[in-house]
C-alpha cells in the first residue's frame, strides 16, 4: 500500500529560478491530497504527470498567499477538465469569506460543489477520516493563524497465529473471541491469551506537515514517532532573531524538534531566498539530527512498512 510524499514546491514567501512556493501531494494507498497550493503549483503538477483530477481533498495551512494563491487557478482548470466530484478544502477561517468571494467575482461555475471545511488552529481536533487514514489537525505557531497536518494510517486490524488456529482447530467464533482481546478456553481444554497468539500485520504509517511555525515543544508531543516530518527552516541558525521576529524557525530549531518527537525522518524546506547554497542549511540541521533531507521539487519520499 503507498504511502509517499510528493514535493511540488519549497520555497518562502519569494520564489526563485528553482524554487516554487510550498505545495506538496501526499499519495496514501492511490487516494491523493494536496497540501498547500502556493502559485505555480498546478503547473508543477502536470510536469510531474500527476493528474489535478485524481486529489482527493486540500488541506491549507495558513492564508498567506506563499501556501494558496495556487489554489482557484487549479480549481479552474480541474472545472475545465471536467471534475464532477465535491471537492474538500481544510482551511483556517476566514478562507470560508475569500472562496465565496471568488465564487461571486470571477468563477462563472465549476460544474461540481466546493465544501469549506474549517480548521480551528488553537487545537488538535481529527479533521478528516476514511477507511484507512486520519488527518489531525496541530496548532502552530506563526504570525497569523496557522495549523499543521498529521496523517496516519488507521491501526490494522489484529491477526490470529495460522499455526494456533490449526493446532488448535479453533473455530470462527473462538477466532474472533482472540482478535476481540478476549482469553479463550480450547476444545482440549487448553487455556489460551490472546495477547500471545494475536499480532498487528504492520505498524501504521504517519506523516507530519508543519509550516510555517516557531518551534514548540507543544507540537513535537503531538507528533512523538512520526515517521516523516516536514517542519519549515526558513532561516540559518545564524538568523535566528529574524525567525523569532517573522514567526518562523531555523534549522537547527527544525533537527530539535524532529530529535524531542522522535521522528525517523526529516524533511527541510520554505527556505527563504537570501539563501543561494541550500545545502549549507542542510548541512546545519544535521549537527542536530542526522537524518535530515531537503524537500527539493519533484524529490519524493515514500514510507515503507515495516
Amino acid at each position: 500500500m503507498t504511502f509517499k510524499v510528493t514535493i511540488l514546491g519549497s520555497s518562502a514567501a519569494m520564489p526563485t529560478v528553482n524554487k516554487y512556493h510550498s505545495a506538496q501531494i501526499l499519495n496514501v494507498s492511490e487516494q491523493f491530497y494536496l497540501i498547500d497550493c502556493g502559485e505555480g503549483t498546478q503547473n508543477r503538477l502536470m510536469k510531474l504527470g500527476i493528474n489535478p483530477l485524481k486529489i482527493n481533498s486540500i488541506f491549507i495551512s495558513h492564508l498567506h498567499g506563499d501556501h494558496f494563491y495556487g489554489l482557484f487557478p487549479l480549481v479552474s482548470t480541474m472545472s475545465l477538465m471536467g471534475r464532477r466530484t465535491k471537492l474538500k478544502i481544510f482551511a483556517p477561517r476566514p478562507f470560508d469569506e475569500i472562496l465565496e468571494s471568488h465564487k461571486r467575482y470571477f468563477d462563472i461555475g465549476t460544474g461540481f460543489d466546493i465544501e469549506f471545511c474549517e480548521v480551528r488552529t488553537r487545537e488538535n481536533n481529527l479533521i478528516f477520516e476514511n477507511k484507512v487514514m486520519e488527518v489531525y489537525s496541530l496548532p502552530l505557531r506563526h504570525n497569523i493563524p496557522c495549523a499543521g497536518f498529521l496523517f496516519k494510517e488507521k491501526t490494522p486490524a489484529i491477526n490470529i497465529r495460522k499455526d494456533i488456529v490449526d493446532r488448535f482447530q479453533l473455530g470462527i467464533a473462538q477466532i474472533v473471541s482472540l482478535k476481540r482481546g478476549e482469553d479463550i478456553v480450547a476444545d482440549c481444554g487448553e487455556h489460551i491469551t490472546s495477547a500471545s497468539v494475536t499480532y498487528i500485520p504492520y505498524q501504521p504509517r504517519s506523516y507530519a506537515y508543519c509550516a510555517d511555525t516557531q518551534y514548540s515543544a507543544k507540537l513535537a508531543g503531538l507528533i512523538q514517532n512520526v515517521d516523516l516530518l516536514f517542519h519549515e527552516s526558513t532561516f540559518a541558525d545564524i538568523d535566528k532573531s529574524l525567525a523569532k521576529r517573522t514567526g518562523h524557525s531555523t534549522t537547527k530549531q527544525a533537527a530539535k524538534l524532529a530529535v524531542n518527537a522522535g521522528a525517523k525522518r526529516l524533511i527541510l524546506g520554505h527556505f527563504s531566498a537570501r539563501y543561494s547554497d541550500t545545502s549549507l542549511l542542510v548541512d546545519e540541521a544535521r549537527e542536530v539530527f542526522q537524518d535530515s533531507f531537503e524537500a527539493k521539487e519533484g524529490s519524493v519520499f515514500e514510507i515503507l512498512r515495516n
